[in-house]
């Protein structure tokens, strides 16, 4: 699933702008489709000026592409809406995009072929199957209900036409501790009494990384996968995981030269997320290659993890990174001014901003986030390990296949020079955590992160923002 989240440090081709917008997101769709061979297409409703009109668009200026893959049958476009119980403000968008999903029906089959382009939405911030009921319940009793209402003498499915899609598939996204912990539940809920063949869930990666730490995130990710593995035998309905990985060790590091790692630690997930830098920031045809290996790797069963054994684990961890992160948040806050957009969108607080634990402390979310303790050479995976023992690394290593080799491409960015300059003693815990593996910081990046925590404590911050992109280019992601 190719998606809008913005890591890319490199722009498109097609994109006059380092700002990807309105009408390139809709060349951006369809070079997935075309170039890449990417297959389904996440269209952000949320957080972003959306536009509506996006399957008219497609299918107009790129006709005989279309004419000969047919959307909603060989490609896909699925909605990520907004959650009005979270975001209050946004309901009222949540409504228009789903009044649309039948207007892109009819000019989809204008030739009469009855394929639906648009019928799955995805619900951010998922934290019960309510939630998703609603967005169901609404489709099917108000934008279709509405056909036999009298209006003038005569119906309204009479006045403007039939209503298909009949039906529409809500996806849970779970992204904070308890909804992951709890997702299996989730989606028991809101698949009771319907008769479906599958159901998809969606994991979120960047989001658990940001609140909890990355080790934890992997954990929580993990146990979610078992647990819906659980689910899929005791109700007979084909559970299909997404899990949202970004480039950046932290948010997953899945990028087109690491495919392998990713699909052997979830071998259960049927849909990988393929965000910005997987896509613009490596040759086409690593892309093409890398997008071909995940297509053809069939969905297995999810590695074994021991929920008893690494509950404590995750307990310290998240506890020790929210110390870490407290502490590192003025500089965070600071670097992140600076940290380049690559798409539009309207500022959005994450959830580790409302946390009671942390007194409320708002940070970035996690691309800038990442972005800017890259910049100076802290790679965020080291935050929290202190809280770890030996024994208890150990054991993370049975149950997270690549936690090594994701700690030695993370420790590829460290600048040791900038730990001692690091608040609250946060530099020597992390030596402390490095001599767990092996690692090699590159001299070249190393350098390049010095230059920026130099800046970063000048008065003259003027060319920040072009060595943070320095540092980025090496990285081959942004954040």
């Amino acid at each position: 699933m190719s998606t809008q989240h913005p890591d890319n440090v490199n722009s498109p081709f097609f994109s006059e702008s380092e700002i990807l917008a309105g009408e390139t997101e809709i060349k951006e769709a369809y070079y997935v489709f075309s170039h890449l061979a990417i297959r389904e297409q996440m269209w952000d409703c949320e957080g972003k000026e959306n536009d509506n009109y996006v399957v008219e668009k497609l299918l107009s200026r790129y006709s005989k592409f279309f004419s000969e893959n047919k959307l909603g049958q060989d490609c896909f476009l699925t909605l990520r809406v907004p959650n009005p119980a979270v975001e209050k403000t946004q309901g009222k968008v949540l409504l228009e995009t789903l009044e649309s999903i039948p207007r892109h029906f009819d000019v989809a089959n204008v030739s009469g072929e009855g394929i639906a382009p648009i019928w799955e939405v995805i619900v951010p911030m998922c934290t019960s199957s309510a939630q998703l009921e609603q967005v169901y319940q609404y489709y099917k009793k108000i934008v279709v209900g509405k056909k036999s209402t009298q209006v003038g003498g005569i119906t309204v499915e009479e006045w403007v036409g039939k209503f298909f899609p009949e039906e529409i598939s809500a996806i849970p996204l779970v992204e904070d501790r308890q909804s992951l912990a709890g997702a299996d539940r989730i989606v028991e809920g809101y698949i009771q009494g319907k008769n479906l063949e599958y159901q998809r869930v969606f994991l979120a990666r960047s989001d658990p990384a940001l609140n909890y730490g990355a080790l934890a995130a992997v954990l929580l990710n993990k146990l979610c996968l078992q647990k819906l593995h659980a689910l899929e035998k005791k109700t007979s309905v084909e559970i299909l995981p997404i899990i949202g990985v970004g480039s950046a060790p932290f948010r997953g590091n899945l990028k087109p030269t690491n495919t392998q790692n990713c699909l052997k630690e979830y071998p259960s997930v049927q849909t990988f997320t393929l965000q910005s830098s997987f896509k613009y920031d490596y040759p086409e045809s690593v892309v093409r290659s890398a997008v071909q290996e995940i297509s053809e790797t069939k969905r297995g069963k999810p590695l074994f993890v021991d929920e008893h054994s690494i509950s404590s684990i995750i307990d310290k961890v998240i506890a020790q990174y929210q110390k870490e992160v407290s502490a590192l948040s003025s500089i965070i806050q600071h670097l992140s001014r600076y940290t380049p957009a690559r798409r539009a969108r309207r500022l959005h607080i994450g959830l580790f901003g409302y946390s009671r634990s942390m007194g409320g402390i708002s940070l970035p979310r996690a691309i800038p986030f990442c972005a800017s303790l890259y910049s100076i050479g802290v790679p965020p995976e080291l935050l929290g390990l202190s809280a770890l023992s030996e024994r208890e690394l150990d054991l993370v290593r049975t149950m997270y296949l690549a936690f090594d080799e994701d700690i030695s491409d993370a420790t590829r960015y460290l600048c040791m020079e900038n730990l001692g300059k690091l608040p609250a003693g946060i530099g020597k815990r992390i030596e402390g955590v490095l001599s767990h593996f092996e690692c090699q910081p590159d001299s070249g990046y190393s350098q390049a992160a010095a230059d920026v925590m130099d800046v970063l404590l000048s008065e003259n911050r003027s060319n920040l923002t072009d060595l943070i992109l320095r540092t980025a280019w090496k990285r081959n992601f942004l954040g």
